[in-house]
């Protein structure tokens, strides 16, 4: 296991932005993985919010998609979640994931999570 761990959770009020960060301890591990980010609100399943490839190509989840922005920064090691223009239905414990093929092994690690409130 690889330590990925998220930051930059909070609470905001609706139509508010907040920027999550997600920080892997391994380079060869980010440098090697699609990096992830994932959604579960209280008693619901989780979902898919936004992937960037390690070439920088993203896609996004259709609930988020014109209001968020992934990226990633590959000399820290860390994927950034811009998200703006923030929804009462955006409150969820946010994931962080790493997906790729590290010398020949598929490797699949995810965050501790990081909570978003939004709120007026």
């Amino acid at each position: 296991q690889v330590p990925v761990v998220e930051s930059g959770g909070g609470l905001v009020q609706p139509g508010g932005s907040l920027r999550l960060s997600c920080t892997v301890s391994r380079s060869v591990v980010f440098d090697n993985s699609a990096m992830g980010w994932y959604r579960q609100a209280a008693g619901k399943q989780r979902e898919f919010v936004a992937r960037i490839t390690t070439g920088g190509s993203a896609n996004y989840g259709d609930s988020v998609k014109d209001r968020f922005t992934i990226s990633r920064d590959n000399a820290k090691n860390t994927v950034y979640l811009q998200m703006n223009s923030l929804k009462p239905e955006d409150p969820a414990v946010y994931y962080c994931n790493a997906a790729g093929v590290v010398l020949g092994t598929a490797i699949n690690y995810w965050g501790q999570g990081t909570q978003v409130t939004v709120s007026s």
